[in-house]
């Protein structure tokens, strides 16, 4: 019997308008990720990597083709079954953090249990636990403005996580770090992740993110492509 993915994609196909034309991100893309998987999607520019994101969380609707995440056909829900099912069962790393600046750290980490209304005890202790594991148990009474860049993002990692995602995803949650804080923050990221169980697809430019994960997934002209580096090491393309 197969075994059902845990994500699918099924010929989809993502457009927007631009000027008097339409400009085509995905075509006819088709995608199946398991459970637990770390996956680097990586490409140029354009390429359709946050798009792809967008459609996996439901924020965006593909023009054709199904998404299909935990056995739900994510773009035959209605909108506010699709927000609802992104609450409780999608965390969000962002590149430049998105933190509330007039919430504590401790605060910020608990804003996704309380907008689902499922505050209480035993989200406390999962909130402090969380922060002591990203090495901030010290600073939860602190506010954004008093952290480092790296202490902002290992804040948005445990908010990310906090109610146990199944499917975690992050764009460019390193885009904004040197190169030794972002390592420190994908180490906690795709630990943590690990540790509770959950899938984690991750936008990057950066090669050395990419080989962090268990699969790589190169975007261009709105398929899916030959691994980046391996067209280089072979010499078929100059530059992505």
């Amino acid at each position: 019997m197969r075994v059902p993915a845990f994500i699918e994609l099924d010929r989809v196909s993502k457009s927007y308008p631009q000027a008097k034309d339409e400009r085509r991100v995905l075509s006819d893309l088709s995608l199946q990720l398991a459970q637990g998987e770390l996956v680097a999607v990586r490409g140029r520019s354009g390429s359709g990597k946050t798009t792809l994101l967008n459609l996996l969380a439901g924020i965006d609707l593909p023009d054709c083709g199904t998404v299909t995440l935990q056995g739900k056909v994510i773009n035959h829900l209605s909108e506010r079954d699709r927000t609802i099912f992104r609450r409780d069962h999608i965390g969000f790393v962002f590149q430049f953090f998105n933190l509330i600046p007039t919430l504590s750290v401790l605060e910020n980490v608990l804003l996704p249990i309380e907008i689902a209304g499922r505050d209480g005890r035993e989200s406390l202790s999962h909130a402090h636990d969380l922060l002591e594991r990203v090495g901030l148990g010290d600073r939860t009474r602190e506010f954004p403005d008093r952290l480092s860049g790296g202490e902002q993002q290992r804040v948005a990692v445990a908010r990310a996580l906090i109610h146990t995602p199944g499917l975690v995803l992050a764009d460019e949650p390193t885009g904004n770090l040197d190169r030794a804080t972002g390592e420190d923050v994908m180490r906690l990221l795709t630990g943590l992740t690990r540790g509770l169980g959950g899938t984690l697809i991750l936008v990057t430019h950066s090669r050395w993110i990419a080989g962090m994960a268990d699969r790589r997934i190169t975007l261009r002209e709105g398929q899916i492509a030959p691994d980046i580096d391996l067209l280089e090491a072979s010499g078929g393309l100059a530059s992505v």
